[in-house]
């Protein structure tokens, strides 16, 4: 659904331009509603209203007996906020949200399949470096794990 990396800053006002081909795909599912949320890694995700549902449906199937489950929905959940694009494709990303991802200015705008991560981009260049290396390892190891 959502491919490719994209460059972007955000404007005067806070917005983020969503990327043409990222729009063109929400044009085609009717939605103009995203939820922006804590990511891992330090980044921020972005999910379609669709994909959101299914994201807490499965986390709300988690038992709420167990103390990792309780805190982790307390993380992911807290810090969702529910965006809607403006007619130029840009949303405004809350102030709690550039703080926990770092993002001051220039971010990199991932499509990720379902979601779309939004990074400070010097943060993605180091976590990018860091991680190239191991792409093919990690591959591997990732795909002999599926088909066993």
């Amino acid at each position: 659904m959502f491919y490719g990396e994209y460059s972007h800053s955000l404007d005067k006002k806070d917005r983020l331009i969503i990327p043409a081909k990222f729009r063109e795909v929400v044009k085609e599912h009717f939605t103009e509603k995203f939820y922006v949320t804590r990511g891992l890694d330090g980044c921020l995700f972005v999910f379609t209203e669709e994909a959101w549902k299914s994201q807490e449906r499965k986390f709300r199937e988690m038992p709420f007996t167990r103390g990792e489950a309780r805190k982790f929905n307390r993380l992911y959940f807290s810090g969702a906020s529910e965006v809607v694009s403006d007619k130029q494709g840009r949303i405004l990303i809350p102030e709690y949200l550039k703080r926990y991802a770092e993002i001051k200015g220039d971010v990199v705008i991932l499509g990720v399949s379902d979601r779309i991560e939004i990074w400070a981009k010097e943060k993605w260049h180091k976590f990018f470096e860091a991680n190239q290396g191991s792409f093919e390892e990690l591959a591997e190891k990732l795909v002999t794990e599926k088909e066993k």
